[in-house]
């Protein structure tokens, strides 16, 4: 291995390892599964830093160690969607650029921004399609199931991505004004 694939694999543990830390702390948490919390950020940072396939196998990676934490557990076919699909998904951020090869703030928070829409969103549509397919019992009757499953699965989803967004523009801002992204472990 070389010092590159050597840095992508220490910062993708540490990331991973986040993501969970994160993940336990939450803002609120849904009845039937869902939470807001800082979970998404790690996972977006890799695949912004590095690229989208490796945002995608570490949200996939996240997504199987969740399974584990998960008590929202109600189908074999949801497990799979709630968790490795949609967590895979949020690696799609990096689709829309690396942030070590843009030199101003502007282009970064350019990135950023768009790869979080792109990362919250997917994982929302996965949310979405399962919440019609598996929690159709929990939508009150009378209202139809993709109303339900929209406005459940949005109540958790459009904060998270939101909080995700500023955060990581935030970060970006002190981290581009102290020290460039593109130069994290340069260093070592």
């Amino acid at each position: 291995m070389n010092s590159q694939q050597i840095k992508k694999l220490a910062e993708s543990g540490v990331s991973l390892a986040l993501a969970v830390v994160l993940g336990f702390f939450t803002i609120y948490k849904m009845p039937q599964g869902g939470s807001v919390s800082l979970e998404m950020l790690p996972i977006i940072f890799i695949a912004l830093r590095w690229s989208w396939k490796d945002g995608v196998m570490l949200g996939t990676a996240y997504g199987v160690m969740q399974i584990m934490f998960s008590n929202s557990i109600f189908h074999w076919a949801q497990v799979i969607l709630d968790y490795p699909v949609a967590f895979a998904l949020l690696g799609l951020a990096g689709i829309v650029g690396n942030l070590a090869q843009k030199d101003s703030l502007a282009e970064k928070s350019r990135i950023i921004s768009l790869g979080v829409i792109l990362a919250g969103s997917t994982r929302f549509i996965i949310h979405f399609l399962s919440g019609m397919i598996f929690f159709a019992e929990y939508a009150p009757e009378g209202q139809p199931v993709w109303l339900y499953s929209l406005v459940y699965n949005g109540s958790y989803m459009i904060p998270e991505t939101i909080i995700t967004l500023v955060v990581m523009v935030m970060l970006n801002k002190v981290l581009v004004s102290n020290y460039s992204l593109s130069q994290v472990g340069q260093e070592y």
